[in-house]
């Protein structure tokens, strides 16, 4: 059964035994999928139907908008993840000054219980809604009687003693341990895009890049270099990624180089996605091009040390 994409209350239809999460899910890390599968499962054990209920926006971008929000994950990779999992329904709401002013009770009763007649509900133990995220688990407890549904506390999924949350992995990123974002996220950080022109230094270098443009409202790795793997028509290579602004010829448009190890591959013009593996260093100032491209050889040797298979790597996805 292919999956229902469903926008606002109106437009949403009875279905059997509504068994439902909520939350914006952005990167779909290893938390999310614990939570998702009890949801499937018990779909399953209960002859129902698996559903998320998400908000869009993002609370933060309208509760927040002077904050420099960034997300993990495309709209496209979210629903793609859902459906994978086997959600049946995906409910998104409009997140605005009316939904925001909702007290605990008018959310529960107008939402949960008229609008999609929730009958087991999922969500994590800290789980808050409402205005002002006034309602906490025990106002879901003392509604979910009344409005017809039994409440799931889940509790958080830990690893390395840290709870596994999307804040936590923003952080890891951005702070260039991709290597710990991919435990937390059960698979690589992965940025993609169409790749452009540049200015052609590193095939001057030796090292010819793809380069591609930071996508706007993503959360971006720390600048320096990658062992990456760079995806392209369902193939995987091996690969050495930068990000920064080459400040050795000096600073300019902060992008994405991606250089392929072992191929010959056009790929100007083509849809790319690249993987982070691990850091290899941070970006630095080389005092001329030959001293850079002597880095960039050491640069590639490493990766090709790091992207050797082992049973403890993340697998590719």
């Amino acid at each position: 059964m292919r999956m229902k994409v469903t926008r606002g209350l109106a437009r949403h239809q009875s279905v059997p035994h509504p068994v439902l999460t909520i939350g914006n899910f952005d990167g779909q890390h290893l938390g999310h999928v614990a939570l998702l599968r009890q949801v499937v499962e018990t779909a399953a054990e209960k002859k129902g139907t698996p559903m998320v209920l998400t908000l869009d926006p993002h609370p933060v971008t309208v509760l927040a908008p002077h904050v420099d929000f960034r997300l993990l994950g495309t709209m496209e990779e979210k629903l793609a993840r859902f459906e994978a999992m086997g959600i049946q329904e995906v409910l998104f709401l409009e997140f605005n000054a009316t939904l925001a002013a909702f007290s605990p009770d008018e959310f529960v009763g107008r939402i949960l219980k008229e609008g999609i007649g929730v009958r087991d509900l999922f969500v994590g133990e800290h789980f808050a809604f409402g205005k002002n995220r006034a309602g906490r688990m025990a106002d879901l407890q003392r509604l979910a009687p009344e409005a017809g549904f039994t409440v799931h506390p889940i509790r958080p999924v830990l690893m390395d003693d840290q709870v596994v949350s999307s804040t936590r992995i923003r952080q890891l990123i951005q702070g260039g341990d991709v290597q710990a974002a991919a435990r937390f996220l059960g698979r690589p950080y992965a940025l993609g895009g169409p790749v452009v022109s540049g200015e052609r230094r590193g095939r001057q270098l030796g090292w010819p890049t793809a380069n591609l443009r930071l996508p706007a409202g993503r959360v971006i790795p720390a600048d320096g270099v990658y062992a990456t793997a760079t995806v392209w028509k369902e193939r995987a290579f091996d690969s050495v990624s930068y990000i920064g602004t080459r400040p050795t010829f000096g600073a300019g448009e902060r992008l994405l180089e991606v250089y392929v190890l072992d191929e010959a591959v056009d790929l100007y013009g083509q849809d790319i996605q690249v993987q982070f593996v691990e850091r290899l260093r941070g970006d630095e100032e080389f005092d001329s091009a030959d001293a850079l491209a002597a880095r960039i050889e050491l640069d590639v040797k490493q990766a090709r040390e790091k992207l050797k298979p082992s049973p403890h790597s993340v697998p590719k996805v």
